[in-house]
């Protein structure tokens, strides 16, 4: 029997070899680097109504069911993303142009459904938990605002670009907002507060309360509501509106025209002759941006603060002088909220104004 020894590699084999291993080593990295995760096909997000959201990434595709948040949309520059608004999504004007679902309380969930969106925004007060619900069965994403001041108009719009993948477009957009309101209360903070009645609905009459975006703004122009309440819509009694005796009676309109037979018809109604607005003119008729959580809210704002401190324009910021007791007439006196008068009352959850459009949408 023969002892076998083991083999020994040829010294050709073991270059082989050597080669081989070193062409193999970045042959694994490569194939490691091809194993990495992907990014995820949805972001989880919490919405300003506590609703914990899967949007789909990107967000290409997008249903805004509030004017608001259409305009919101418009101002970061995705108009192009948007492939259906609502019937009362009026501004910019070419928000006009799309894809109609109906209204926000009542909108198609057929129409939204067959426009494939990857995210519908709503907004709490204009839109009802039930449809962001029906949403959330047909497997459609759905994400809520619920902003109660101007600054959490000026968050949400921030908050908005960062899920749609722009942060950058919102950042200049809401320092814009800010340089300008900053340079209003320059401009009127050292004067003394105007006491408004904001007229939402005349009958019944209905005001804002406390805690609204809407009574920010108004703050902010310069005012202060003489409604105390802690609801949101707030039905009001004319007789006790008449022993508080508002500075200004502040409306919100829609269209404009025959403005002055609508003022001359308010104050035949019966018990609004007992306030001393009514009988000394004194209006302040803004347009229905107050009305939408949305940057045009500023030039609302704006147009408020001419309207009720015109003295504090026709001089430079910080040169305030101290006001007379007399009061000033509005520079636009006559101008009044049409549609208003002789309409049946809204839902006190949906208040609407003119044309069906609500505030807080």
């Amino acid at each position: 029997m023969k002892t076998l020894r083991p083999l020994r590699p040829r010294p050709a084999a073991c270059a082989a070899l050597a080669v081989f291993s070193c062409a193999a080593a970045p042959s694994r990295a490569q194939s490691a680097n091809h194993s990495s995760p992907e990014p995820p096909a949805f972001r989880e997000v919490v919405d300003e109504t506590g609703r914990t959201v899967r949007i789909p990434q990107p967000v290409r595709r997008i249903v805004s069911i509030a004017p608001s948040l259409t305009e919101t949309i418009y101002a970061l520059g995705l108009q192009d993303r948007l492939v259906g608004d609502t019937d009362y999504c009026d501004y910019p004007p070419d928000a006009k142009n799309k894809t109609k679902v109906g209204g926000g309380v009542n909108p198609s969930l057929e129409v939204i459904a067959s426009l494939h969106p990857d995210l519908v925004l709503a907004t709490k007060s204009f839109n009802r938990p039930e449809t962001t619900h029906a949403l959330d069965e047909l497997g459609i994403a759905s994400y809520a605002t619920d902003p109660h001041t101007v600054a959490d108009i000026m968050s949400s719009l921030r908050e908005l670009a960062e899920i749609l993948g722009v942060p950058d477009a919102g950042a200049p957009v809401v320092e814009e907002m800010q340089r300008r309101l900053t340079d209003l209360q320059q401009r009127i903070g050292s004067w003394p507060p105007k006491r408004v009645l904001f007229v939402v609905w005349t009958q019944p009459l209905i005001s804002t309360g406390q805690h609204t975006f809407l009574a920010d703004a108004i703050r902010r122009a310069g005012a202060v509501s003489i409604v105390d309440s802690s609801q949101d819509w707030p039905q009001v009694n004319l007789e006790e509106i008449a022993k508080l005796q508002p500075d200004f009676l502040v409306f919100a309109e829609s269209h404009s025209g025959e403005a002055s037979r609508e003022v001359e018809k308010l104050a035949t109604l019966p018990g609004w002759k007992i306030l001393h607005a009514i009988r000394d003119r004194r209006y302040a008729v803004i347009s229905d941006a107050v009305n939408r959580p949305a940057p045009r809210i500023v030039s609302a704002i704006e147009d408020l603060a001419h309207q009720l401190h015109p003295e504090a324009f026709e001089q430079k910021p910080g040169d305030a002088k101290e006001k007379t007791d007399k009061e000033k007439p509005c520079a636009r006196p006559y101008a009044f909220f049409p549609s208003f008068l002789n309409l049946p009352p809204p839902s006190l959850g949906h208040v609407r104004s003119t044309g069906g459009c609500a505030c807080g949408r």
